[in-house]
């Protein structure tokens, strides 16, 4: 089923499937900002990354001496959620442990992700809730917005371009081959906190930002005019469009987590970037999408 957030500014659209959004649309222009779907390049829109961010060594992570499979960015994505509270400006949707998860992830927990419509910005909320009542609960969660680009038919990606509020950042990648981290903090300099979107830019694979260098990250036009911004305090951003694909959407994504890397041999609660939530207790995080133009 799909939901509807409405302004005067903008329209969102929200699937129960993944609590994810589904659209972004400007009312006076109809313009959609929010890439669409098309499986010839990535099938997704805005997926709930949890409870994990990227792929786990060989496909699996250890838990008290037992081993468990695990699909890439976990299961939320593609599990029903239910609406539980909606109004005019905000909407809520929420996902509970269930046997099925219970034999990945042998934890009770609640999600809640929410959305708040205000002006031209778009709120994403999230409540992550560790329902045991005696072990700590280990997690990851992130975001995987995919916006267009470019935006108008005729135009090029390689006349757009990324622009951050730092001038020079630290990065990271993951292998294409194994989706783990590799060549790390090789040094990307974006001047003037600007960088082209030249072709064969994401052909590397996935660039990863880690130690909360960045805290915002525009998308620009080519009159080097931002159009779609997204503001976050988490401690990594990714941003990811398929390589060699040339594919019209580039992806800004704020992380609580990320991949192993290729020699990591630890347990679940050894994970890099991790989480951990005592028995009863809640992690609330948010970040924004505002549209500029």
């Amino acid at each position: 089923m799909v939901y509807e957030l409405k302004n005067e500014t903008l329209t969102a659209q929200f699937s129960d499937m993944g609590a994810e959004m589904v659209s972004l649309k400007q009312n006076k222009t109809g313009q959609e900002y929010l890439w669409q779907g098309d499986k010839k390049y990535w099938g997704r829109h805005s997926p709930i990354l949890f409870p994990t961010v990227g792929r786990l060594r060989d496909g699996k992570y250890t838990y008290n001496g037992k081993e468990y499979q695990m699909s890439q960015h976990g299961f939320a994505r593609d599990m029903e959620f239910d609406c539980i509270s909606e109004n005019k400006e905000e909407i809520w949707f929420a996902l509970d442990a269930d046997p099925n998860t219970r034999e990945i992830y042998p934890f009770e927990f609640r999600l809640e992700i929410g959305y708040r419509l205000q002006g031209s910005t778009v709120t994403v909320l999230w409540k992550v809730m560790n329902e045991e009542k005696s072990k700590e609960m280990y997690f990851s969660i992130g975001a995987h917005p995919a916006f267009l680009c470019p935006l108008k038919e005729g135009e090029k990606q390689s006349e757009y371009s990324i622009q951050m509020d730092q001038e020079e950042v630290l990065f990271a990648r993951a292998d294409l081959g194994t989706g783990l981290m590799y060549n790390y903090k090789n040094m990307l300099t974006l001047p003037g906190g600007r960088h082209l979107l030249e072709e064969g830019f994401f052909d590397e694979g996935t660039y990863i930002i880690e130690d909360y260098q960045v805290g915002k990250i525009s998308l620009a036009d080519p009159e080097n005019v931002p159009y779609i911004t997204v503001a976050f305090q988490s401690p990594l951003v990714a941003l990811w469009s398929p390589e060699q694909k040339n594919a019209p959407f580039v992806c800004i994504e704020p992380w609580y987590g990320r991949c192993d890397r290729e020699t990591f041999e630890g347990t679940l609660k050894e994970r890099e970037w991790s989480n951990t939530l005592a028995p009863g207790g809640v992690f609330e995080r948010s970040y924004q999408i505002t549209v500029e133009q």
